[in-house]
């Protein structure tokens, strides 16, 4: 696997770094950052996605919550408003 950072929260201190990578072979974004608290998790359930789609998190994926402040560094992803 050849990893290449993109970036990481500009607003990180020494405890905490939300970062994200590119997998150079697949494309595929990696990403580290917070876990996404009861609440968010239980909003996503609540939520879902697509009509017939499971709406559970299943155990071998998870949740997580991306400062906003990041989106700038997502390939592809435009700048939306914040809410």
């Amino acid at each position: 696997m050849a990893l290449r950072f993109i970036a990481i929260d500009p607003g990180t201190d020494e405890d905490h770094s939300p970062t994200i990578w590119l997998e150079e072979e697949t494309g595929d974004l990696i990403i580290q950052s917070y876990k996404a608290d009861a609440a968010t998790l239980e909003e996503v359930e609540r939520v879902g996605s697509v009509p017939g789609h499971a709406t559970d998190v299943p155990a071998h994926e998870t949740v997580i919550r991306l400062p906003a402040r990041m989106r700038p560094f997502i390939p592809g992803v435009e700048e939306a408003p914040t809410s």
